[in-house]
């Protein structure tokens, strides 16, 4: 890479080189490693010699290994931060037109350009926002202001935060578990088959809570033993407005993720691999993306400040079609991608240089959401503008989900055998 002149940028040198250093100059007791050995160590049912001979046995390994290797990696980075981009996209490196069209054929699963994926995205990030200010207009907002501006105030407003409380988290999670359970038989009327494992919501635990993401879905085991999870991450309750809890349900739990790996994993028809060896976010987190729209049409968010939170999350993704294509293909600068996501999402200085950074060093996977979303919606249309009377939602759902993970492409031969045949 050296030779051919691919560094990461230089804000990744400082993040790392800083990272590095923090970890080295821990002492035994706060590193990270021992903590969490620390944990699951008195979790066994083993002596306490046994548990502080292998705590002083990870000691003496942190010492000799793992900070020595850390400290390797550190006087790399320091010796090559003089290479480091001083740009920010992937067009700054030999061949990255090429290499960022690679992405998004790899990640989307479609042979859209770069430029047809920015242009896809400000056209939806201008349809999102013109909806959402028809609904604050409904609700008796003031809509002179910037919208980012007015869910920036929402996402603050009282009168939709929990109070922080000492039992905070029992409340919300008692709440989620709630709406799962509406949503599960909301969904009723628009699938044929439902997964057999249950699913529930568990607050992130303590020791990942602060860096980890808002939601995120682990899946139930293969023989059943263990249900799924959807994690709520509640940290901050600041950070878990009302409106938006709903729309967080449907992509994590019902019927977003939970549906779709699930029926994944218990269909019969399926061998392991192809339950378990092939992903891609553009159908995994296009269907979820799906099923918050499909929450909206069909009735489960219960008022329009719901509807606002579904709207909210799929700006987000909309935004990110923008600001990806952005700067890997148009040369935008961090900052400029900042500035505009800042502008038309509301989220917070932190929360859109976390984003855009991760963009910066993953480039292409950011689009996949949305662009798998649009993909089963506009098969979902094909099917209904083709088969007219004759097209059946159920049937849809079941087609779309029970091949299990596939690219966008082989879903749409699926659906065009289906409008064929029916």
């Amino acid at each position: 890479q050296k030779k051919l002149g691919i560094f990461a940028p230089q804000y990744v040198f400082d993040h790392v080189i800083r990272q590095l250093k923090e970890f080295i100059a821990y002492k035994d007791a706060d590193n990270p490693l021992m903590q969490i050995f620390i944990k699951k160590v008195g979790e066994l049912d083993i002596s306490s010699q046994k548990k502080e001979s292998l705590k002083n046995e990870l000691s003496a390994v942190i010492q000799s290994d793992v900070k020595s290797g850390y400290k390797s990696i550190l006087q790399f980075m320091e010796m090559n931060y003089e290479n480091a981009n001083q740009h920010h996209g992937v067009w700054s490196l030999p061949n990255g037109d090429a290499f960022y069209a690679a992405r998004l054929r790899s990640y989307t699963t479609t042979d859209y350009t770069a430029e047809e994926i920015h242009q896809i995205g400000l056209s939806e990030v201008k349809r999102i926002g013109n909806r959402m200010k028809e609904i604050f207009s409904t609700l008796g907002y003031e809509v002179n202001k910037p919208l980012g501006e007015m869910m920036n105030d929402l996402n603050e407003n009282p009168d939709f935060l929990y109070e922080d409380t000492p039992d905070r988290k029992e409340i919300v999670v008692a709440d989620y578990n709630q709406m799962v359970k509406e949503a599960e038989e909301d969904v009723k009327p628009y699938f044929e088959r439902f997964p057999a494992s249950p699913v529930e919501v568990r607050a992130v635990p303590e020791y990942s809570e602060k860096t980890a993401a808002g939601g995120y879905y682990q899946a139930p085991s293969l023989d059943g033993s263990r249900p799924g999870v959807f994690y709520a991450n509640l940290y901050d309750i600041k950070q878990t407005p009302t409106f938006g809890m709903r729309t967080l349900t449907f992509h994590e739990a019902v019927p977003g993720h939970h549906f779709q790996i699930a029926l994944n994993q218990e269909n019969k028809d399926l061998t392991l691999y192809r339950k378990m060896g092939y992903r891609t976010s553009a159908f995994t987190e296009g269907w979820a993306l799906y099923s918050e729209q499909l929450a909206v049409e069909v009735g489960m968010t219960k008022n329009l400040y719901d509807e606002l939170g579904v709207l909210q999350s799929e700006m987000f993704r909309a935004n990110r079609l923008v600001v990806d294509t952005g700067i890997h293909f148009k040369k935008w600068t961090r900052e400029e991608a900042m500035e505009y996501m800042k502008k038309t999402t509301g989220m917070s200085d932190t929360e859109v240089r976390v984003e855009i950074e991760r963009y910066i060093v993953w480039p292409g996977q950011a689009t996949s959401y949305k662009m798998g979303m649009l993909k089963i919606l506009e098969l979902r249309k094909k099917a209904q503008d083709t088969m007219g009377d004759k097209f059946d939602l159920k049937t849809f759902h079941s087609i779309v989900l029970d091949q299990g993970i596939v690219p966008l492409f082989i879903l749409e031969e699926l659906i065009d055998k289906w409008i064929q045949t029916s």
